[in-house]
Parts: C-alpha cells; sequence; structure tokens
C-alpha cells in the first residue's frame, strides 16, 4: 500500500504539494498520494522511533505500523493541527504501546544525548577523554529520567518541537509541557553532575 511505485506525468507537481492539498487530494479519492507524504515524513518518524525506543531492529516495523494507522485515519482528519504534529502523536502512542508491551526503557543513544541544548552539558561532556565511559554514564543518566519528564526532552531537545506542538502531542496543556520539561532536564543535569563539575 504506502511502498507503491507511482507513475504519471503529475508525479514532481503532487510531490511538491503541501501537505493539505495532498490530503484534500486523498479525502477526495485519490488515495495513491499518501505516498508522497510517506516519503515526505518516513525519516523523521523513524528518527523519532529511535530515540524514545533505542531499538533499532524495531524501527522499520513500528513505522510501517504508524504509516498504515494514519493511512486509516486520514479520512476523519479535520486540519486542526499540522499534519506532521496528528503524525508525531500517532508516533508517540504507537512507541508508548510497544514500551508497555515489551518494558522497555532505553530512550536514548550517546548520539541522540549529545543533541541536547544545554550549551554547558555539550562544551564539559565533549571534552571528556573517555568515550564508552561517557556513554555509559549518559545512558544511566537518562534511563533514571521518569518516562512523563523524559519525553519532553526528546520532542524539545532532540526533534526541535515548538511547545505548542508538544502539548498536540502530549496531549496536556502548555504549562505542563514546560514543566515536564524543565523538571526532567533537571533530574538529567543532577544525575550528571560529576561529569559537569569544572576540574
Amino acid at each position: 500500500m504506502i511502498d507503491q511505485v507511482i507513475e504519471g506525468p503529475l508525479v514532481r507537481a503532487r510531490a511538491e504539494m503541501s501537505d493539505d492539498t495532498l490530503i484534500t487530494l486523498f479525502q477526495s479519492g485519490e488515495e495513491f498520494v499518501y505516498q508522497y507524504l510517506v516519503e515526505r515524513y518516513r525519516e523523521r518518524v523513524r528518527n523519532l522511533i529511535f530515540s524514545i525506543l533505542n531499538a533499532p531492529n524495531l524501527i522499520d516495523d513500528l513505522a510501517q505500523e504508524v504509516f498504515i494507522k494514519a493511512y486509516e485515519g486520514l479520512p476523519r482528519f479535520r486540519f486542526d493541527s499540522s499534519f506532521y504534529t496528528w503524525l508525531y502523536r500517532i508516533t508517540v502512542n504507537r512507541c508508548r504501546d510497544e514500551m508497555r508491551k515489551r518494558k522497555l526503557r532505553k530512550f536514548f543513544s550517546l548520539h541522540a544525548a549529545s543533541t541536547l541544548t544545554d550549551r554547558t552539558f555539550i562544551e564539559r561532556t565533549s571534552q571528556q577523554p573517555h568515550d564508552y565511559e561517557l556513554s555509559e554514564w549518559i545512558t544511566k543518566g537518562l534511563q533514571n529520567v521518569p518516562d512523563k519528564f523524559r519525553l519532553p526532552i526528546i520532542l524539545k531537545d532532540i526533534d526541535g518541537r515548538t511547545y505548542e506542538e508538544m502539548a498536540v502531542i502530549m496531549q496536556c496543556e502548555m504549562g505542563t509541557v514546560k514543566s515536564r520539561l524543565s523538571r526532567g532536564r533537571a533530574m538529567l543535569r543532577e544525575y550528571l553532575s560529576p561529569l559537569l563539575e569544572v576540574n
């Protein structure tokens, strides 16, 4: 379904259409245009799944499930949010289901952690000589951040979502989003404080 090859003289023009235009065409019966949305967001969905679960073997299957679920729900899409935010919410919810099912608790890779916006954290840890030891510290630190505080860090610091988008994805008030993000960052810094100390 979502991996079919699209051919025809209007391929380039349709591929450059806005999300809303493609969705409108889809809802009017031209379901094949869904492939353009898949191509547009496949890597972002895969990266988000990896950031949350840190399980490379699950990425392709879960991404496929996310896009199938989005395909099934798209006829009822009401344009209340962007397609991207709506797709993110589906992805996050599917990852939560997988975590409950498999009891997964590892969310971040060293690469994901290194993109945190805390400049002090990045500068200090990047100067540490023992990369493997640093990786272990960061992994353990992230594992010690409870789920509801870890997810805002993923969305904001890893993927650069706005607070408005995060509120939609997390299905809570913006004040709650900011509070959880602040608390999550504080918990992570507290655990990693030995690495942040000036020698």
